[in-house]
């Protein structure tokens, strides 16, 4: 992968006036050549600069955000599939805020797309889903195109600190109430 990934900023620095379209469209393709979106982020502020890079990051991420939201819209069983997936890695009646997308999207290891799949079910629809996208991305575009070379001299204690202060803000930021249907909780058999 690390090959892979070198070999596509390769072409993208060479790639001249088309080297911002290049990138935008790396990060369309990321999910298909299992690129982690943070490594494209870091990869635009090494190319582009912490302004420019963060820019373009921030459009790739939201066009791949409205990208997979129209797949869902266009493949529904596909659609309820990850729904079930979802609800069996995070719970059945867990439901995430926009804050705590945001704030897991800053940690490396979470699938993207499954931080979108939770945006889509607390979004009424696409305007409020596109709305959500936008403000979930700008925080990680910004912070890994900007902090990019900094990242990668943090001491194992600081990223525990970083990442242990994500969580509790993850956990402050919850939402507090829990909504079961009446006959979820009395389930009857017949």
């Amino acid at each position: 992968m690390e090959l892979f990934g070198n070999y596509i900023m390769a072409v993208i620095e060479t790639g001249g006036y088309f080297a911002p379209f290049l990138f935008i469209m790396i990060h369309l393709l990321r999910p298909l050549l299992f690129l982690p979106v943070v490594f494209i982020c870091i990869s635009g502020g090494i190319l582009f600069g912490p302004v420019s890079g963060s820019i373009y990051s921030f459009i790739g991420m939201t066009l791949s955000c409205l990208i997979f939201y129209r797949l869902a819209q266009w493949n529904p069983k596909s659609f309820e599939k990850l729904i079930i997936l979802k609800q069996r890695l995070l719970g059945k009646y867990t439901q995430l805020t926009v804050s705590q997308v945001t704030l897991l999207r800053l940690i490396p290891f979470i699938h993207f797309h499954l931080l979108s799949l939770c945006l889509i079910e607390i979004s009424e629809n696409s305007k409020a889903y596109t709305k959500s996208s936008i403000l979930s991305n700008i925080p990680l575009a910004v912070i890994y195109t900007c902090i990019g070379g900094w990242l990668s001299n943090l001491t194992p204690l600081s990223i525990f600190i970083f990442l242990t202060v994500l969580l509790l803000l993850i956990y402050i930021l919850r939402r507090k109430e829990l909504i079961i249907k009446w006959h979820e909780f009395f389930h009857v058999a017949n």
